[in-house]
């Protein structure tokens, strides 16, 4: 087992990551409050690892809430059923939240655990390779909007993450290559030897060879603790993180929550902000093609869907976090492995990366 450290003061907490992690009753015992557990999960992970789960807390007083899967469902309307099965149990405030699935049921669980009561203690098990390098990190919860994703939330830092690796091996290779979006981000955004790391080993780690997975998840997420500890809520460098994804969540937004995974839809943006980099005189065309390659060989999206037109796509663009007073901010690449938060572009460069993209 490996162990990630994020920073945070009295909010510290540890990333486990290893095989079979699941089964092993006291990793999570030292990080539970109180004697009250409450599972959320979904319908496609609860009949593979729910009954697992709840073994390593026979000791607790349990329940667990089975959701719809899928990015579509993540709304207000389910958070309330989560809140619905807390009160009727009822659980106090000296419970703990336990996540158990991709990015959405962690966003979900978490975001309810940071309302339930004022907020009760959280846990993040996540079972998809996106959730375990990206989302179960860092402590950003939310719900999406039809206007807009992950727009109603709360920044909410869990107790643990417990990544086993194990629960991968169930992962669909649609899921898996979207996870490996975030992991190529990490490489794009500040680790450039990790970059070229993927560049070799990338068809290792999608024929899950274990060596290659545990290297490639622990990697991405000693960088995400990193930036996290350094700026928790987003005031700064960890706005970085978003590389891909004022695109991206354009892409899902206007064509719909689900219908593009997330890593799909930020692959493409990824390629987007190569494209507009470039433009800007930052990348060379060697080095864009860098990246495009590597996004063909991970299996992923180098372009946006022909349905969202260019208007359309600027108008959701314009309903992003980083929009400061009217000023629509992207991450770019100052060179691979180096990103910039930056309001200094020509829109019409912007809007020929878009035209370029939705060809």
């Amino acid at each position: 087992m490996i162990t990630v450290q994020v920073d945070l003061q009295e909010r510290s907490y540890p990333i486990y990551i290893g095989r079979g992690l699941l089964k092993q009753n006291s990793l999570l015992a030292k990080h539970i409050v109180g004697s009250e557990v409450m599972v959320v999960t979904n319908e496609t992970v609860a009949p593979l690892y729910l009954d697992t789960l709840l073994k390593s807390l026979k000791d607790y007083r349990c329940a667990e809430i089975i959701l719809p899967d899928g990015e579509q469902h993540k709304t207000l309307a389910v958070l309330q059923q989560i809140f619905d099965d807390l009160l009727k149990v009822p659980f106090s405030r000296h419970c703990t939240v336990i996540a158990l699935g991709g990015g959405v049921i962690g966003d979900m669980a978490g975001f309810a655990a940071a309302c339930y009561q004022r907020g009760v203690a959280y846990i993040q098990v996540p079972t998809t390779l996106l959730a375990q390098v990206d989302s179960s990190v860092g402590g950003k919860t939310a719900v999406n909007h039809p206007l807009g994703k992950n727009m109603i939330g709360a920044f909410y830092q869990p107790r643990c993450v417990l990544a086993d690796t194990d629960t991968l091996d169930t992962l669909d290779e649609r899921q898996l290559r979207a996870g490996l979006a975030e992991v190529i981000k990490y490489g794009l955004i500040r680790d450039i030897d990790f970059f070229t790391w993927l560049e070799e080993h990338a068809s290792e780690v999608l024929a899950r060879e274990p060596s290659a997975l545990i290297h490639a998840i622990e990697r991405s997420c000693r960088n995400k603790a990193e930036i996290v500890a350094a700026d928790e809520r987003e005031s700064g460098v960890r706005a970085i993180l978003n590389l891909g994804h004022t695109f991206g969540h354009a892409i899902e937004t206007g064509l719909g929550y689900g219908a593009w995974l997330h890593g799909e839809a930020v692959a493409a943006g990824m390629a987007m902000a190569a494209d507009l980099s470039q433009r800007l005189g930052w990348l060379s065309a060697t080095e864009v093609g860098r990246v495009l390659n590597l996004l063909e060989r991970a299996g992923l999206p180098r372009h946006s869907p022909e349905a969202i037109h260019k208007a359309r796509f600027l108008e959701l663009m314009a309903v992003d976090k980083k929009v400061i007073d009217g000023c629509l901010r992207l991450v770019l690449l100052r060179q691979l492995g180096q990103a910039v938060v930056t309001d200094g572009f020509d829109s019409d460069l912007l809007e020929a990366t878009i035209d370029k993209a939705t060809v």
